[in-house]
C-alpha cells in the first residue's frame, strides 16, 4: 500500500514539471523569470508551508518532544553523513566540485517534495508534516554553516544569523506559538483556509520552476557531467539507507522512522543551486544534480518505501 501511495504521489509531483517545461519551450517564459518565481516560492511559500503543518495539530507534550527529537536526529544524521563524505574526499576537498558533491549528497527538497509524500503515506499522523519542517530547519542550520563553507571554501561566509532568519525559521517563529498555546482556535476559518491554499501551491510551483530550468538547459550538458551521477547515488540511495539504518533499531514510532527514510530520500534541494549562484561556484553542476535527482527519484523513492 505504501509503495502504491508513494509512487502515485511522486508521479503527480513530477507531473507538475510539464507545464514549466512547455511554457519555456513555447518561449512564454524565460530564465529571467526564474529569480522572481524562486523568490516567491522561498519567501512567499515556505513560511505558509511551515505554519500550515502546525495548524493541523493539537498540542500535546509527546508530539512536541518528538518534533524536537526529530530536529536533533536529522541534524546529526545529515552532519554525520557529510562528514563521512568529506573524509572520503579529503584529498580532493580543495576542489569546489567535490565540496558541492558533499553537500549535494544530503541537502534535499524536504519541504516542497518530501513533506507532501510523508503526509500522503501517513494521512492519520499529521505530526509527520511537522517532522518535515523540523528537518527543513536542521538542514538550514547546516546549509548556512558547513554548506556555505563547502560552496565558497571560505569560513567568512558562515552565518548562524542567516540560519536563524531564513523563511523556514520565520515560519516556525509564527507557527510554534499558535501550536503550543492553542491560538489557532482564535483564527478565522477563512484565514486558515488561505494559509492552506498558499501552502498547497508550493510543491506545484517548485516543480514548474524545475520544468523551466530543465527546458532551459541543453540535454547534453545535463547528462555528460560524470560527477553528477555519484552525487545523485549518494543523495537518492546511500544517504536514505544510512539514515534509516541509524534509526531502525531505536525506540521511535513507525511514523518517525518512516519519515526519516522518506525525507532523506527526497531529491536534491534547489537551495544548493541558489547558493551556488549567489557565490558563483559550480552552478552548472548544482543545476544538473538538482534536475537529475528529481527525475530519478520517481524510481528510488517508491523502491525505498518497500523497506517500511
Amino acid at each position: 500500500m505504501e509503495f502504491q501511495i508513494t509512487l502515485t504521489n511522486v508521479l503527480v509531483t513530477l507531473f507538475y514539471i510539464i507545464p514549466g517545461f512547455i511554457l519555456r519551450k513555447a518561449k512564454i517564459v524565460s530564465e529571467k523569470e526564474l529569480a522572481t518565481a524562486s523568490g516567491i516560492l522561498v519567501y512567499g511559500g515556505t513560511p505558509f508551508l511551515v505554519v500550515n503543518a502546525f495548524l493541523q495539530m493539537d498540542f500535546n507534550w509527546k508530539d512536541f518532544g518528538n518534533m524536537g527529537l526529530f530536529f536533533v536526529v536529522t541534524f546529526v544524521l545529515q552532519a554525520a553523513f557529510m562528514a563521512v563524505i568529506a573524509l572520503i574526499l579529503k584529498k580532493k576537498f580543495r576542489e569546489s566540485k567535490y565540496r558541492l558533491m558533499t553537500i549535494g549528497s544530503v541537502l534535499g527538497n524536504v519541504g516542497f517534495f518530501g513533506l507532501p509524500i510523508v503526509r500522503a503515506v501517513f494521512p492519520e499522523s499529521p505530526e509527520v508534516a511537522c517532522f518535515a519542517t523540523m528537518n527543513m530547519m536542521s538542514m538550514n542550520v547546516l546549509l548556512f554553516t558547513f554548506g556555505v563553507f563547502c560552496l565558497t571554501g571560505d569560513k567568512k561566509y558562515i552565518s548562524i544569523k542567516a540560519a536563524l532568519k531564513n523563511p523556514t525559521a520565520i515560519g516556525l517563529y509564527v507557527a510554534l506559538p499558535l501550536y503550543v498555546f492553542g491560538l489557532k482556535r482564535f483564527l478565522p476559518q477563512a484565514l486558515m483556509g488561505a494559509v492552506s491554499t498558499l501552502s498547497g501551491m508550493t510543491a506545484p510551483l517548485c516543480m514548474i520552476i524545475l520544468g523551466i530550468r530543465l527546458a532551459s538547459a541543453p540535454l547534453k550538458d545535463i547528462f555528460t557531467n560524470k560527477l553528477v551521477y555519484p552525487a545523485i547515488a549518494l543523495k537518492l540511495v546511500a544517504f536514505p539507507l544510512f539514515a534509516y539504518g541509524m534509526v531502525y533499531f531505536l525506540p521511535f514510532t513507525n511514523a518517525f522512522k518512516s519519515s526519516i527514510l522518506i525525507l532523506a530520500a527526497a531529491p536534491a534541494g534547489s537551495v544548493i543551486l541558489n547558493l551556488a549562484e549567489m557565490h558563483h561556484g559550480e552552478t552548472k553542476m548544482a543545476a544538473n544534480i538538482l534536475l537529475l535527482s528529481t527525475v530519478f527519484c520517481f524510481v528510488t523513492i517508491p523502491l525505498l518505501v518497500l523497506l517500511l
